[in-house]
């Protein structure tokens, strides 16, 4: 079985360097668009479009409508094509919405294969471009398959798609864990270890909202209305870094500390209804958490299994399995009447998820 990692690093382009890349994002963008026109409109006729038809009549009249394709490399116009059959795919089996246009300045990306780019050290040769300086050195080694560039507020990245060359180490314990994530820490492990969460839209959120004030009082397409949006957009990518950067190292570190973990099935979309508590849900990042952690159990070899979403993790009694038929969220210490047992109740919970083991 083959494996494969993506490994984000931080572009350093130069100004030229940067106008070529908005500009390939440009017609990335351009493309997407047309051809969801097109298949819109050909699938409301009767017709049954599919991305290789669409393709062909973009590629006809593209020399002619669209000559200025050709300053950036091919694939900017190409793989868009194939993005939209994804996406058309997977809305059509029920497993994401209808695709939407794209904005500029939202989602900025476009796609090149591994036969158009080269690495050497902390530079990347891109097609019609030459070498760009990257921050740092792939990290994994293998067969590099594809790249993706992409902007995030006002910095450029790549995401370079690696063949490993050999499966990663697996963890050499064979212990078991029973992780409950929460708000007020953000995991808590059964073994009594817990992790604090970092809240980084709480800290943020005074400078947020004074921005944004000084945002609505900036006359639309201004400069200075363009300023304020990017210090805003650089906010909020430094709220997600912080965020993903805790939940590597607490994933990275389950992985490599536990053969065996258990977490609960959380119905993270119901718990952000709750319009007293969705911010806080928001900040703590659950389906980012699922979502490391399963990829990293995956290629790391660990067993991972899901808790039943009903499973009463937080009522029952980790010593002796007494039920309590009802548990208030702000009881945060679980109290058995029955054997007179008295811990913390994500504790509590984190041992239920582990003797699920057994």
């Amino acid at each position: 079985m083959t494996i494969s990692l993506a490994h984000k690093i931080c572009l350093d382009p130069n100004n030229e360097q940067e106008q070529y890349l908005k500009q390939a994002c440009g017609i990335a963008r351009f493309t997407w668009n047309w051809a969801l026109e097109k298949w819109k409109h050909q699938y409301e006729n009767g017709l049954k479009p599919t991305a290789f038809a669409l393709k062909k009549q973009f590629n006809a009249i593209k020399p002619v409508n669209f000559p200025w394709m050709y300053d950036v490399t091919k694939y900017a116009s190409q793989q868009p094509f194939i993005h939209i059959q994804t996406a058309f795919n997977r809305f059509f089996n029920g497993l994401g919405c209808y695709p939407k246009f794209k904005k500029k300045g939202h989602n900025d990306s476009f796609y090149i294969a591994n036969d158009h780019i080269k690495l050497d050290g902390k530079k990347i040769k891109l097609p019609k471009l030459g070498w760009v300086r990257m921050r740092e050195t792939l990290r994994i080694e293998g067969k590099v398959i594809s790249a993706t560039i992409s902007r995030q507020a006002n910095k450029w990245f790549v995401s370079l798609n690696v063949e490993l060359n050999q499966a990663p180490k697996s963890c050499e314990s064979q212990a078991g864990v029973g992780v409950d994530l929460g708000i007020k820490a953000l995991a808590t492990l059964s073994n009594w270890e817990a992790f604090e969460a970092p809240k980084p839209l709480k800290k943020y959120l005074k400078k947020l909202k004074r921005m944004q004030r000084s945002l609505s009082r900036r006359l639309k397409g201004s400069n200075n209305r363009q300023e304020i949006k990017e210090k805003i957009a650089s906010v909020h990518a430094k709220i997600t870094n912080i965020r993903r950067d805790s939940l590597h190292k607490l994933t990275s570190f389950l992985t490599d500390n536990f053969a065996a973990i258990v977490i609960e099935d959380l119905n993270v979309s119901g718990m952000l209804k709750n319009r007293k508590l969705s911010r806080a849900i928001a900040d703590i990042g659950f389906f980012e958490f699922r979502r490391q952690l399963e990829y990293k159990s995956k290629y790391k070899g660990n067993y991972l299994l899901i808790a039943d979403r009903w499973f009463p993790s937080s009522k029952l009694c980790s010593k002796c399995g007494n039920k309590k038929e009802q548990l208030k969220l702000d009881q945060r210490v679980y109290h058995c009447e029955a054997c007179g047992q008295s811990l913390d109740r994500d504790l509590n919970a984190a041992i239920n998820l582990k003797n699920l083991l057994y």
